[in-house]
């Protein structure tokens, strides 16, 4: 048994390529890393890796983590800067025994030093989403605070290892240093391949506070399938924090179990994963809140063209 599951279509491409690889018997590890890095390089996402969203002062901070679920051992970065694929330099600080999560200028001077790109990762087209963000909000004196879309990748290879990557920009309009849930393991990410992984996508200051990604994993080994799972989670903890905080953001996960079966949910309007399993052919699902269960049907045609043209579409300034 194989699978791969991944948030938003964004992830679509990676995963085309990775899937494949797990069917022929590749190493989950290597399919993850190498799918999300397919999103870091694509300059059209401005939410991950090369062309995403600045901070509030202009620099791209990016977030990445890697986890074996063998092992449990992880790696992670925040706020790296001009270095290409994070998710990568995530995957080899988990080979290392201590200082596997680091920030900062540390996260970079540790890259450099193992021999990854510099590569400036703020692009001229990133500059003018920027703008037209800050026109659109701050201009009008409103909160450029939203939900962000991390890619979170799933896999699980046919000698039943399990491996979980997540890589982000994070926050658009972001104070200098913040770090949101996609680096911080439990949160953002979770994998044991004994049991199954989640990942999460969202608001990460509330998708912190319920140890998301950790909290799926954990009722799944308490028997639930990954859709009972997810969806239990998602809205408890929306529950929780309406009723304790007064306001919640966006919260949206993905998971996956030994089995390889697997479950989404969310509290948004709009969610879209992509999956392939050795049992489900590749494909882009879109998700939505019906009450306490998330419902999903496959995007047709029309979707996919739209979605590919409003990315690619100049920016109005």
């Amino acid at each position: 048994m194989w699978g791969i599951i991944a948030t938003w279509r964004m992830a679509l491409e990676g995963v085309s390529e990775s899937a494949p690889q797990l069917a022929a018997g590749s190493a989950a590890s290597t399919a993850v890393v190498d799918a999300v890095a397919a999103v870091e390089d694509f300059p059209f996402y401005k939410s991950v890796g090369y062309g995403g969203l600045p901070t509030e002062n202009g620099e791209v901070e990016l977030d990445a983590a890697f986890m074996d679920g063998d092992t449990l051992a992880f790696g992670a970065v925040g706020n790296l800067i001009d270095i290409a694929n994070p998710v990568r330099v995530a995957q080899a600080l988990s080979r290392q025994r201590y200082n596997s999560l680091l920030v900062g200028q540390g996260a970079r001077e540790w890259a450099l030093e193992q021999g990854f790109s510099d590569k400036a990762m703020l692009t001229e087209r990133a500059m003018q989403h920027y703008r037209k963000r800050c026109r659109e909000t701050l201009d009008k004196g409103l909160s450029p605070y939203d939900g962000h879309d991390t890619v979170g990748i799933i896999g699980l290879d046919k000698q039943g290892s399990m491996s979980v990557a997540t890589s982000t920009s994070g926050l658009f309009m972001k104070k200098r240093g913040r770090i949101g849930d996609s680096p911080i393991m439990g949160s953002g990410f979770y994998c044991d391949s004994e049991t199954g992984a989640a990942t999460a996508t969202g608001v990460g200051e509330d998708l912190m506070k319920g140890c998301t990604s950790y909290e799926i994993v954990r009722r799944m080994a308490g028997g639930m399938t990954p859709q009972q799972a997810a969806d239990s989670v998602v809205f408890e903890l929306e529950d929780k924090l309406m009723s304790r905080f007064g306001r919640v953001g966006d919260l949206s996960v993905v998971c996956m179990n030994r089995h390889g079966e697997f479950g989404a949910a969310t509290n948004i309007k709009t969610f879209t994963f992509v999956v392939a399993t050795e049992k489900q052919p590749l494909t882009v699902y879109l998700a939505e809140r019906h009450r306490e269960q998330t419902c999903y049907q496959p995007v047709d045609e029309a979707w996919m063209q739209a979605y590919a043209a409003r990315i690619r579409a100049p920016i109005e300034e």
